[in-house]
């Protein structure tokens, strides 16, 4: 088993025990109930046999990969947010053509860096 190179994850801040429930469909609100539990554990990767830079490569293809479940994430809460949320919840039609546009840029990315050399 190896060891991480960071410490686990964990909360930016901690929500008071009395603090009022949050709209479930908000943005915020919605990003937390999709994320629950997504974060990256901070490994290396466990292919040994691979060499150094192609270890390097596959490491920068996977937080491309990373990101783009993040930006996933995001467009998803947006959507539902608004279908189902109130007005001043939706984010616009530009800030979902951006998300759709970072997506592409980094799946781009990633088959980029995949593909072998020569």
């Amino acid at each position: 088993m190896t060891q991480p190179h960071s410490p686990a994850p964990h909360p930016i801040h901690e929500v008071p025990a009395n603090a009022p429930p949050l709209d479930t469909d908000t943005l915020i609100a919605l990003l937390h109930s999709i994320g629950a539990g997504a974060a990256s554990d901070g490994q290396p990767l466990p292919e040994r046999h691979q060499m150094p830079g192609r270890r390097i490569v596959l490491a920068d293809t996977d937080c491309s990969l990373a990101d783009f479940r993040v930006v996933l994430e995001i467009l998803l809460a947006a959507q539902r947010a608004r279908e189902n949320g109130e007005l001043e919840q939706y984010v616009g039609p530009r800030v979902m053509e951006a998300l759709i546009m970072a997506g592409l840029g980094l799946t781009a990315h990633a088959i980029d860096r995949v593909r072998p050399e020569g």
